[in-house]
């Protein structure tokens, strides 16, 4: 049986396609920056938090770079002794050193201010992501619901029918033929380099995102300000900080001899 050949109504294309397309893009834009204007600043640490990141940080560089340190021998085990001794006694740490020989809870990040803020933060523009596809939605349905908007210029197999004509039970149309509702998702999910062209690839505009991502993931990255245990992790770096003065080497080490044989004053060793 031939497929059947439609004829589509140009008003079709002015009243229900391009206003459809339309304000999906304009939507999306409009999310951006609604988002834009939910985010807080972040909160400026703490004289002690910072100093307890710091110092590691510091222990870390100086480890990374143990095997060919600019830092002199005596210097160099100077700086990693104190290091490791400070880490030993919690001198770093921002609650002070830990009392008795009592073990060191995890921090509950549910207790923080800062994995809060990034709780609510990631609910609030989840909120603002779905409320206006929902909206979207709603309006598609109600209006457009059966409408028959356009027909893909190439090919498809009919595992596309049931994506492409949501909303139409019409066993004998052309797999191209394009429902309402199924434009709505397919620019859902296709306008998004059109918004990074627009505003750039760091956007908020792509809900398709942000709509499967959950509000709680926040409080699963690391992020500046988010509760780590720094007791553990400044017992790790003490480990790692002996381990590095075993791969020690001072890069200056017999640098002047390097430099005459580098410009033929002495003959290159055979070694």
């Amino acid at each position: 049986m031939d497929k059947l050949s439609l004829y589509l109504d140009p008003q079709i294309r002015d009243w229900v396609l391009f206003p459809i397309t339309l304000v999906m893009i304009l939507v999306g834009i409009l999310r951006h920056y609604v988002v834009v204007l939910l985010q807080s600043p972040p909160k400026k640490l703490s004289r002690a938090a910072t100093r307890e990141q710091r110092a590691l940080a510091r222990s870390q560089i100086l480890r990374a770079t143990s095997a060919n340190s600019p830092i002199p021998p005596s210097f160099y085990k100077v700086i990693s002794q104190n290091l490791s001794e400070a880490f030993k006694t919690g001198t770093y740490l921002k609650d002070g050193p830990p009392k008795g020989d009592a073990p060191s809870s995890p921090p509950n990040p549910l207790s923080d201010p800062a994995a809060m803020d990034g709780m609510m933060a990631g609910m609030k523009t989840q909120m603002v992501m779905m409320v206006p596809q929902m909206v979207i939605m709603g309006w598609i349905n109600f209006f457009f619901q059966g409408f028959v908007l356009i027909k893909l210029p190439f090919p498809l197999t009919l595992g596309f029918k049931s994506m492409l004509q949501r909303g139409i039970d019409t066993p004998d149309m052309d797999v191209r033929w394009v429902s309402s509702l199924s434009w709505y998702f397919l620019n859902f999910f296709g306008l998004n380099g059109l918004y990074r062209l627009i505003l750039g690839g760091d956007n908020s505009a792509d809900a398709s995102r942000d709509m499967t991502a959950s509000p709680f993931a926040a409080m699963g990255n690391a992020q500046p300000g988010q509760p780590q245990d720094f007791n553990k992790l400044f017992k790790a770096e003490r480990d790692n900080l002996e381990f590095a003065e075993g791969l020690y080497s001072w890069v200056g080490e017999n640098m002047d001899t390097k430099i005459l044989q580098k410009y033929g004053k002495l003959p290159y060793d055979s070694k």
